[in-house]
């Protein structure tokens, strides 16, 4: 165990960043349950071994990838929220940039992380930091007057509790419509909720 959190905390080589990216490519176009190790080394043409420097199972490398994938989605979707002028344009662009992000995912990789838990845990987790971001946002534009007067940590949970349902694959399975497309139409319903009287005239 040592040896593995070793392992986990030791920095990344340059080859083994483009690995995990690669691996990240690869999953997101087509899952990764089916494949073995023998599977990804021969894709990926590289060693069992070299794999086996990431991450010392199959599963645990799936893991990483899963968390690879949105920990870089988050990073790039906060970059792009640092130019917004107010909380309405930090929420539509922060939930345009999680669709745009969500839209590289292919159906059997959101199946994949549906079915293993680990990685659904993954996914949870960056789904409840979105979550608490939206409530930061909305908390903003009802203190500078952007929002209209509403129960604005009321909407905020309500945003949360949509969130987690896109998450746990409820929307998907009642409404046939991608986590991409889910994660668009909340944007509308927020933003159209959340304006203000006059601004909408």
């Amino acid at each position: 165990m040592a040896r593995n959190q070793l392992r986990h905390h030791r920095q990344l080589t340059a080859r083994q960043r483009a690995l995990l990216g690669e691996l990240e490519e690869l999953f997101l176009a087509e899952g990764f349950l089916d494949f073995t190790l023998d599977d990804l080394a021969t894709r990926l043409r590289c060693s069992k071994s070299t794999l086996y420097a990431l991450a010392s199972s199959k599963e645990q490398l799936a893991v990483k990838v899963v968390a690879h994938f949105f920990k870089g989605a988050a990073e790039r979707i906060e970059q792009r929220v640092e130019s917004a002028a107010d909380a309405r344009a930090m929420i539509e662009t922060y939930l345009a940039g999680v669709a745009e992000e969500l839209k590289r995912a292919s159906e059997r990789f959101m199946a994949d992380i549906a079915a293993f838990e680990p990685a659904r845990a993954a996914y949870e987790l960056n789904s409840q930091a979105a979550a608490e971001r939206i409530r930061t946002f909305i908390a903003k534009g009802a203190a500078d007057g952007i929002f209209r007067d509403v129960h604005a940590s009321l909407v905020a949970e309500l945003a949360a509790v949509l969130i987690g349902a896109i998450q746990t694959g409820v929307v998907r399975g009642r409404t046939g419509v991608s986590d991409a497309e889910a994660f668009a139409a909340l944007s509308d319903l927020l933003l159209g909720g959340l304006q203000r009287r006059e601004a909408a005239r």
